[in-house]
């Protein structure tokens, strides 16, 4: 049995979308578990099992996940999703050839800055494994980001426990072009669409933020930046003349809502509009060991 595990919040605009697309290319016997915190009860008949949950994503995901294992097998495997992530093929092929080589198998970003840790947009692994790892999505260790600045987000912990235990894992990078953005409205390992920040504004990632501190340095080196880098990411809720902030935050907001249409829609061509460009560097999912 396979165990789909995805968070929905406050807007319920993906969940048919995703529904729709799970029954399409999952081969294999599964049940969804969801948490629908902010949404109408008239959608959980959508779902086999809803969970009534608070607070930060990666709790949320934690709580499926330990609900999850309380009930299934030791092989069975569970699957974390976005809720504005959906498979566009069967991932079974992919898992079965990734299993052969690693316990787990998740999308790594490394187009947003180079992101080190497994991402909850995609990520399949055995409850077995799950528990003994134990698999934890919570933030914690810190990796260097924009500007060399220390971040760290969903996934960190997970990725620690993968390498305090010398556990490889499989990495599914990005297959498809940035024609529209170099982190959302993304493909990974050709079998996953993640349309990125699908339940809020999609604002700045820190792609954006690295390219655009980089236009600045470059501007400053000719002595036009000074006040652009003084205001910096607040200016994203000004306006003004020239803000490239929030030009670049309403682009981005403009071009989610337009490829979500097409989707919702079900445009035929939807899908090869945002794999257009073939990206420059996708590499070959590798197993890694921390």
């Amino acid at each position: 049995m396979l165990y789909v595990a995805t968070v929905h919040y406050k807007s319920p605009r993906w969940i048919e979308i995703q529904a729709s697309y799970l029954r399409k290319h999952l081969s294999v016997p599964y049940q969804t578990w969801t948490s629908l915190e902010g949404i109408d009860p008239s959608y959980e008949s959508s779902f086999d099992r809803v969970l009534q949950q608070r607070g930060p994503h990666a709790g949320k995901l934690n709580h499926l996940a330990l609900e999850i294992c309380h009930e299934a097998d030791p092989d069975d495997l569970i699957m974390f999703l976005d809720g504005d992530a959906f498979p566009i093929a069967d991932p079974m092929p992919m898992l079965t050839e990734g299993f052969e080589r690693a316990p787990l198998v998740a999308v790594r970003r490394a187009e947003n800055v180079n992101e080190p840790q497994p991402h909850p947009c995609f990520c399949v692994t055995t409850v077995r494994t799950w528990r003994s790892l134990p698999g934890d999505w919570s933030l914690g260790p810190v990796w260097p980001a924009v500007k060399g600045k220390r971040v760290s987000d969903v996934g960190a912990n997970l990725l620690r426990s993968l390498e305090l235990s010398d556990t490889p894992w499989v990495q599914l990078l990005r297959t498809n072009g940035a024609k529209f953005h170099p982190l959302f409205f993304a493909v990974y390992g050709d079998v996953v669409y993640h349309h990125g920040a699908g339940f809020r504004g999609s604002g700045l990632s820190r792609a954006d933020l690295q390219r655009l501190k980089t236009e600045a340095a470059e501007r400053s080196k000719q002595g036009s930046a000074r006040r652009w880098l003084s205001n910096g990411i607040a200016r994203v809720r000004g306006g003004g003349h020239l803000n490239p902030w929030k030009e670049t935050s309403d682009r981005n907001n403009q071009q989610s809502e337009v490829i979500f249409e097409a989707i919702q829609r079900g445009d035929a061509d939807w899908l090869a509009r945002v794999t257009e460009h073939a990206a420059q560097d996708p590499g070959a999912p590798q197993p890694v060991t921390g």
